[in-house]
C-alpha cells in the first residue's frame, strides 16, 4: 500500500515524511538522553540522522511502518509512527514523541489522532496498539485523549540500560465509536 507523503492534522499541524533536510532537527530532538532512547540507535551525527531517515523510507517502501514528522509552519515538532504493521491480523504499533519545547501544546495529540484516523481508515488496519512507561502520565493522557483504551500492564517490558520499566498498553479499534464522524 502506498502512503501519502502528507496528512492534515488538527491544530494547524501537518504530518509529512521525514526528509534529509530534517537532519539538524533530528539531531536536536535526539540530543537529550530521554529522547536518545526513543531513537533505538545512536543519532548523534549528520550521517546517523540521514541513516535514520533512510531507514524510515525503507520501512515505508516495504509496508512495515509509516512514519511522519509532525510539523507546524514547516518546523518538525514531533514524530508519529505506525510500525510492526501485520497484514495477517491488520494490526500496527503506534509510537510518538515531541521535542521538549512542543510538549503540552497538542502536537502529540494532533499527530496521533491524524495517524490513527489514517491507519484505521485508508491503511485498512483494524487494531492499533501503543504502550507507555507507567511513569509517563503525559504519554498516557495523549493516548486516552486520542481514543486509545487502556488494556493492561506489561510488566518490565522495556529496558533502558540496567533498568526495566512496566508499560501500560492501550488499543484503538476501527470499530470504536471515536472513529465515527
Amino acid at each position: 500500500m502506498s502512503a501519502p507523503g502528507e496528512l492534515p492534522a488538527p491544530g494547524g499541524l501537518t504530518l509529512r515524511t521525514w526528509r534529509a533536510d530534517d537532519a539538524p532537527a533530528l539531531l536536536r530532538a535526539f540530543r537529550p538522553l530521554e529522547m536518545a532512547r526513543q531513537a533505538g540507535r545512536p543519532v548523534t551525527t549528520g550521517a546517523e540522522a540521514l541513516e535514520w531517515v533512510a531507514e524510515r523510507e525503507s520501512e515505508r517502501a516495504a509496508g512495515t511502518a509509516y512514519t511522519w514528522a509532525v510539523v507546524r509552519d514547516g518546523v518538525p515538532l514531533g514524530h508519529v509512527s505506525v510500525a510492526a504493521v501485520n497484514r495477517v491480523h491488520d494490526t500496527g504499533w503506534v509510537s510518538y514523541w515531541t521535542v521538549e519545547e512542543a510538549r503540552g501544546t497538542g502536537v502529540a495529540l494532533g499527530g496521533v489522532r491524524a495517524l490513527a484516523r489514517w491507519a484505521l481508515g485508508d491503511l485498512g488496519l483494524h487494531r492499533l496498539e501503543l504502550g507507555h512507561r507507567t511513569s509517563n502520565p503525559a504519554s498516557c493522557a495523549v493516548a486516552v485523549r486520542a481514543g486509545f483504551v487502556p488494556e493492561g500492564i506489561d510488566r518490565e517490558k522495556l529496558r533502558y540500560g540496567d533498568v526495566r520499566y512496566d508499560v501500560e498498553r492501550h488499543a484503538r479499534l476501527a470499530t470504536d465509536h471515536v472513529n465515527e464522524g
